[in-house]
């Protein structure tokens, strides 16, 4: 039987941040005008910066949402970097943006196809209705992610806070499925 590893890919790191302080979103706007910003319809500025590629929903709390980073690292700087274009363009921000990952989405093929039916009746905390949805939805407790995994052997892990439980949730996640004989490999 092959054992192989699973092609990982974090697909969008979402971080939430505050510079603790009110931020005038007028003069934001006036500023930047390739911001897009309808108060009407969402309260949040959206600020789209080409490097990292992301887009960082800023509140006139002092609160942003970054989206797109394709690692934590990548949503810290992205969220600095708009810190950083918004002094220079005479916005006052007494603070450094605290930010803190809240979800992180990864993809993986794990080099087999799966056995949705057994695996769904041998793992717990599993559901599988495919009338519903073609893939079984798997929530794992340790780390506390949730896995949608589907016949192919393709996967999206959601839930992590951390790159590093991404990894955890998908290899351990890997492993019960080849121990409990539920990955079928053709040579």
């Amino acid at each position: 039987m092959p054992q192989t590893k699973p092609v990982i890919s974090i697909e969008n790191v979402v971080a939430s941040a505050s510079v603790d302080q009110r931020i005038d979103l007028n003069e934001v706007t006036e500023k930047f005008p390739d911001t897009e910003w309808n108060p009407d319809q969402f309260p949040g500025l959206v600020f789209r910066i080409k490097t990292p590629k992301t887009a960082i929903l800023i509140f006139s709390s002092g609160k942003m949402v970054c989206t797109g980073g394709k690692s934590e690292d990548m949503a810290i700087k992205a969220v600095r970097s708009v810190v950083q274009q918004l002094r220079k363009n005479g916005i006052k921000i007494k603070n450094e943006a605290i930010v803190t990952v809240q979800n992180i989405v990864a993809s993986a093929n794990l080099g087999g196809k799966i056995h949705l039916e057994h695996a769904a009746r041998i793992m717990p905390r599993s559901m599988y209705e495919p009338e519903q949805f073609p893939g079984l939805i798997h929530r794992m407790l340790d780390p506390k992610t949730v896995m949608l995994l589907f016949a192919s052997g393709k996967l999206v892990c959601t839930g992590a806070k951390k790159e590093s439980d991404v990894y955890r949730s998908i290899h351990n996640l890997h492993n019960t499925l080849e121990e409990k004989g539920l990955m079928i490999y053709h040579s």
